[in-house]
């Protein structure tokens, strides 16, 4: 029995040897300050290192010309909890690559060349507390439901992008919101505005730079103003306007009523034909009852 085990300890030794060394093996060019830290900043990267320890949590990536992010990049790395992908080349993000985080907390995607959060992006990550995805210069649109899921979510960056417009609903269910940074993007303060504006000043300690430091092109001159200046007054006129899902109600009640008045004077006509056969029935049978 001893000289099995005896046997057996260089082995388990190399085996054990083995597994601590990949599971704190440090990608080239990277710096690991302690287990669970890659950074990997500025290293002129052209993609995701392949060589990352599995219990990461806490990945630098910034300052690099990263294009993508792989697919499952999160589901390998679930331990991940801080993630800083900061002044890369990202065009876009698959739907999915980032719902399947379990523990990301903080996650910055500034500074890159965005051009859409579509609505699939983030999923549920529940964890979440800062997102950052300001200064995408070509970013001009985001998805109704892109931030559904994140409950958690208290900081919101979206400031020096491409937006013109943003659907109010995209911030509807963030119940943990806090801090909203939307300055710096060409806000058209236009009919599609007015319900982003009302949102806005009712929720302005929201916003570190205030109203003020909000600015939209108005519609007539394109000059653009600060939305301290503004009211709700200065978008009565969209009081009236109709969007499309509205001219679609209008239509719809208005074939529905016509169809209900159709077929109530239908019924009306039937039940008055009714009365009527009833009527000479009762008279002929009193005719007959006299003759």
């Amino acid at each position: 029995m001893l000289p099995c085990i005896n046997w057996l300890q260089p082995f388990l030794a190399l085996i054990s040897s083995t597994l601590l060394t990949r599971g704190n093996n440090c990608p080239s060019s990277c710096l690991c300050p302690d287990h669970h830290t890659v950074n990997c900043a500025g290293q002129g990267l052209t993609k995701v290192p392949d060589s990352i320890p599995l219990d990461v949590r806490r990945l630098l990536l910034s300052n690099n010309w990263i294009p993508w992010i792989p697919s499952d990049f999160l589901v390998l790395y679930s331990d991940l909890v801080y993630l800083d992908l900061r002044n890369n080349s990202l065009s876009q993000l698959e739907p999915g690559t980032l719902s399947t985080s379990s523990r990301l907390v903080f996650l910055d995607l500034g500074s890159n060349n965005l051009t859409e959060i579509s609505s699939e992006t983030f999923g549920e990550s529940r964890s979440l507390i800062k997102l950052r995805l300001g200064n995408n210069p070509y970013l001009t649109m985001v998805g109704r439901d892109a931030f559904t899921g994140l409950t958690s979510l208290r900081e919101l960056e979206l400031e020096w992008n491409g937006l013109t417009v943003l659907d109010v609903r995209v911030l509807e269910p963030l119940p943990s919101l806090r801090m909203l940074r939307l300055e710096g993007n060409p806000w058209l303060c236009n009919c599609h505005f007015a319900k982003l504006f009302v949102w806005l000043k009712e929720n302005q300690h929201k916003l570190p730079t205030g109203m003020e430091g909000i600015e939209c092109s108005l519609p007539l001159d394109g000059r653009r103003v600060p939305l301290s200046l503004l009211s709700e007054d200065s978008f009565r006129e969209c009081h009236g306007a109709l969007t499309l899902t509205d001219y679609l109600i209008v239509i719809f009640s208005g074939i529905s009523v016509s169809v209900a008045a159709i077929m109530a004077s239908f019924f009306l006509a039937s039940t008055v034909h009714c009365f009527q056969r009833l009527s000479k029935g009762s008279k002929g049978d009193e005719e007959e009852g006299n003759d």
